[in-house]
């Protein structure tokens, strides 16, 4: 019998090494990650959201009373104005905005004066869409339109 020789290993190949920075790098990121969690956290736990909401209130307020001007303004003009296209362009591009701004605000969107507004814009921007900008607004969708604006407005002066 001869003895067993001795088994060789095979030369694997070992991925590289992470260069030696990196780990203090992830260690910084994350501290700092956690800093200003920290300091967000304790902002808001101190009240700092009431202050930046207030402002923005009274922005949404402001701009809000703005839409329901250009509203009236537009759909009470002539159907025979040479202005009328402009206007409802002006119109249809400021409704959008204060849509787009405000319609992700979970702190509005319980408001009347916000349902009101939304709903009344919506039915504006789909009679313009269908009909184009100078189709007349029937009488019926006036009236509704006109009564919407006229109820977020008192809510608005109520700070609902």
């Amino acid at each position: 019998l001869k003895p067993l020789l001795p088994i060789k290993a095979r030369a694997t190949q070992t991925p590289p090494s992470p260069p030696p920075h990196q780990q203090p790098l992830r260690r910084q990121f994350l501290c700092l990650a956690a800093a200003a969690a920290a300091t967000t956290t304790a902002s808001l736990a101190l009240g700092g959201v009431q202050s930046a909401f207030a402002a923005s209130d009274e922005e949404y307020v402001k701009e809000t009373a703005e839409v329901i001007k250009k509203v009236r303004s537009t759909i009470n003009m002539d159907k025979n104005d040479p202005n009328i296209a402009s206007a409802v362009a002006e119109l249809r591009e400021a409704s959008n905005s204060w849509v787009a701004k405000y319609r992700r605000e979970k702190a509005l969107l319980g408001r009347a004066s916000f349902r009101d507004m939304y709903s009344a814009l919506n039915a504006i921007s789909g009679h313009y869409i269908s009909f184009g900008p100078t189709a007349p607004i029937p009488a019926k969708r006036k009236a509704r339109i006109l009564e919407e604006m006229d109820t977020a407005e008192k809510a608005l002066s109520r700070g609902r």
